[in-house]
C-alpha cells in the first residue's frame, strides 16, 4: 500500500486469508500527466520476522501476528504455532486481569479510566475482549476503539476486540494465543474484558490470575441480580458509579455483596475477595482497586498459587482443544457428513433416542459403541 500505513489493531480476518486489516490515508489523486500507481504488495513475513517484530513491539507486525493466530487456514495455523513456540519463553510476565460486569455498569468507562491510570504510571496495557457472540456475528470491527477512544490513542496501550473464530472454543484459543503475543511484546498488564454474560465469564476466569466483577447499586435488588456462579469466580467485586446521590447507595450495595461473599467458599485459602466502590467517571477508587490486585498477586505468588493456577489453566486449555478438534473431526468425517442430518431428524422426531444416536455416530466414526462392547 502507498502512503503511511497505520495498523487498525482491531482488524480481523475471519475467513482465514491471513491478511490484517489496515486503515490507510486517502490515496493522492492521480495527476493529469500520468496514470495512477498500483499499490505495492505487502511483503510476506517469515516466522523469524514475526518473532522479532513482536519482541520489538512493532504494532503493525503484532496485528498481523494476531490475525494469523485467528486464521482458520491450516498453513497459517502451522506458521502461528511455530511463532508461538519461539515467543513462549518471552511470555508469562504480565498480570492477567479479567473484567466482567452487569449490563449498564460502565465497563468501557472503567477499563478506559483504569487503563489510563496504569499507563500513566508507566505500565504497558493490552485490552482484549472475549465475546462468544462473535462466533455467530463476526465480532466487532471498530467498536472497541470508539468505546475507549482516549486509551486507544495511548502509545502504551493496545486494544484488540474479540476474534471472529467460528465457534466458542475458537474464540478462547485465539484469545489465549493473543495473550502470549502481547506478553512477549512487553505488555505487563493484560485486561481481558468479557462481552455478554454466561459462558464468557467462565472462559475468561480460566485465562486470568485475577477476576474482577463490576456491579451497580440503587436498583433495590442487588443480590438478586448477581448470580452464584459469578460470586464463585470473583476475586473482587467493585460497585461502580459511586458518586453524587448514588454514593450512599453504592456503599450499602457493597456491604450486601460483602455479606453474600462470606457465604461462599473462597477459591484460595490465602485470599478473601474484597468489595470496593469506585467512580470510573470521576476517577475515584481506582488506586484502591489496583492496590488490591497487586496485594493478591504478591500474596498468591508467595504461596505458589499463581504458578500452579496457570499450569492448571494450560492443562484445561489442552483438553478443551482436544474436545474442540474431536467435534470438528466428527462433523467433517466423510461417513458421518451424509448421515448426520438423518440421525438428527430421527432424534428430533422421537424415532431414535439420543443415546442410540451417539452409538451410531461413534460407530460411523470408527469408535466402539460402549453399549455394544
Amino acid at each position: 500500500m502507498t502512503g503511511t500505513r497505520k495498523p487498525a489493531l482491531e482488524g480481523l480476518d475471519p475467513e482465514g486469508s491471513g491478511s490484517a486489516l489496515f486503515i490507510d490515508p486517502p490515496a493522492p489523486k492521480a495527476s493529469s500527466s500520468g496514470p495512477k500507481k498500483r499499490p505495492t504488495a505487502r511483503r510476506e513475513l517469515s516466522v523469524e520476522d514475526y518473532v522479532q517484530g513482536v519482541l520489538n513491539k512493532d504494532l503493525a507486525i503484532m496485528s498481523r501476528a494476531i490475525t494469523m493466530v485467528e486464521s482458520r487456514n491450516l498453513s497459517h495455523q502451522l506458521l502461528a504455532q511455530e511463532m508461538l513456540l519461539k515467543l513462549l519463553p518471552h511470555a508469562g510476565g504480565a498480570k492477567r486481569v479479567g473484567i466482567s460486569g452487569v449490563p449498564g455498569v460502565g465497563k468501557s468507562t472503567f477499563i478506559e479510566a483504569f487503563g489510563r491510570k496504569l499507563t500513566n504510571e508507566g505500565h504497558h496495557v493490552a485490552v482484549l475482549a472475549v465475546d462468544p457472540s462473535s462466533s455467530r456475528t463476526g465480532g466487532s470491527i471498530l467498536g472497541d476503539k470508539t468505546r475507549m477512544a482516549k486509551l486507544s490513542a495511548d502509545p502504551k496501550a493496545f486494544i484488540r476486540p474479540s476474534p471472529s473464530a467460528g465457534r466458542l472454543g475458537g474464540v478462547a484459543r485465539a484469545t489465549r494465543e493473543t495473550m502470549v503475543i502481547c506478553e512477549a511484546a512487553g505488555f505487563d498488564i493484560l485486561l481481558i474484558e468479557t462481552v455478554g454474560t454466561g459462558q464468557s465469564e467462565t472462559m475468561v476466569a480460566d485465562m486470568v490470575d485475577f477476576f474482577l466483577v463490576l456491579m451497580l447499586a440503587g436498583s433495590g435488588d442487588e443480590l438478586q441480580g448477581i448470580k452464584k456462579g459469578i460470586l464463585e469466580l470473583a476475586d473482587m467485586i467493585v460497585v461502580n458509579k459511586a458518586d453524587g446521590d448514588n454514593e450512599r447507595k453504592a456503599q450499602i450495595a457493597a456491604r450486601d455483596y460483602a455479606n453474600a461473599l462470606h457465604l461462599m467458599t473462597a477459591a484460595s485459602a490465602h485470599w478473601n475477595p474484597p468489595v470496593l466502590t469506585c467512580s470510573a467517571m470521576k476517577h475515584k477508587g481506582l488506586d484502591d482497586i489496583w492496590d488490591k490486585i497487586t496485594d493478591h498477586w504478591s500474596l498468591l505468588t508467595e504461596h505458589g498459587e499463581i504458578s500452579e493456577k496457570r499450569q492448571q489453566q494450560q492443562i484445561r486449555w489442552m483438553w478443551s482443544m482436544v474436545e474442540d478438534r474431536l467435534m470438528d473431526a466428527l462433523k467433517h468425517h466423510p461417513k458421518l457428513h451424509a448421515s448426520l442430518p438423518e440421525i438428527e431428524k430421527a432424534v428430533s422426531s422421537g424415532h431414535l433416542t439420543p443415546t442410540l444416536a451417539v452409538g451410531q455416530i461413534l460407530t460411523a466414526f470408527g469408535l466402539n459403541d460402549p453399549l455394544k462392547t
